[in-house]
């Protein structure tokens, strides 16, 4: 089998909307060569070891699996992250969340960032990279994001900077932290416990339940976040959230008792995407 044949393959037994995509990164994945190879090489016969591994890759995805939990890796914010199931997949639309925050981080010196859920560690991972002298707590409850939040910080060189804590939300950070942290970011569940089973099969059958559900009204987690925030945001500190599109006019009502300046930034499909707002 060839190469071409191999995508050929693939794309015959791949049931997604973008089966050549998916094929040439699984390929790409097992040869550990990037996609440009594949073009260049495509009458290369592949040793078959690789087909091998390669169909079980290809089997994997046409069960829905994601591509990023197959080849355990996922380019968040030009960045290569480990990933694997137990984690959700970052996605674009989170990209927003940490280039608002990034923007306003220059009214802070060397800042105190909290990430609340912190999942992979694509944020605080990123905000720990991009924003100079910058020290980030990682929060998250459950093994898997723990553990993968710090297979992230140490491969992109920030784990003297990214500390990681199991924690229920604020439970367990720092005492010396209350009224001292500069930015809270999260990107908590929110979708509806009623709309999770019409999600698309990779999403609803293979990312965790409880990096996708915020309760019956998908506000549980806003709701819990923004009042805890209260004992630890400085005076006018950043408290920044990704929000489902529908869930704008929730969170400014949420948010308007105790925060100011609240401002909603829309994704690149033109929908509510992040809230940000300020400590009254």
């Amino acid at each position: 089998m060839t190469i071409l044949e191999a995508i050929r393959y693939g794309i015959q037994n791949i049931n997604s909307d973008t089966p050549q995509l998916d094929a040439e990164v699984l390929l790409s994945s097992v040869l550990k060569k990037d996609r440009l190879y594949l073009i260049i090489h495509r009458d290369d016969t592949l040793d078959n070891e690789v087909i091998e591994k390669y169909k079980q890759y290809v089997e994997r995805r046409k069960k829905g699996e994601p591509v990023a939990y197959i080849i355990n890796q996922k380019e968040f914010y030009g960045y290569e992250f480990y990933v694997e199931k137990g984690v959700l997949i970052p996605r674009p639309d989170t990209e927003i969340l940490v280039e608002e925050v990034i923007k306003r981080s220059g009214e802070y010196e060397n800042p105190v960032i909290v990430d609340v859920g912190c999942g992979s560690g694509a944020i605080s991972v990123v905000l720990a990279k991009e924003i100079k002298g910058s020290r980030v707590f990682a929060l998250d409850l459950m093994d898997i994001p723990i553990k993968v939040t710090k297979i992230n910080a140490k491969r992109l060189g920030v784990e003297d900077r990214v500390q990681v804590i199991r924690s229920d939300i604020f439970e367990n950070l720092n005492k010396e932290l209350e009224g001292n942290v500069d930015i809270i970011v999260s990107n908590p569940p929110y979708i509806r416990d009623e709309v999770i089973p019409t999600l698309m099969t990779d999403v609803k059958d293979f990312e965790p339940y409880e990096a996708l559900s915020g309760g019956e009204d998908g506000l549980i987690f806003y709701r819990r976040i923004a009042d805890e925030a209260l004992k630890y945001l400085k005076k006018d500190g950043l408290i920044a959230f990704e929000i489902g599109f529908d869930q704008r006019e929730a969170l400014f009502n949420i948010l308007s008792r105790d925060y100011k300046n609240i401002e909603c930034i829309k994704d690149l499909a033109g929908l509510d995407r992040v809230i940000l707002a300020r400590r009254g």
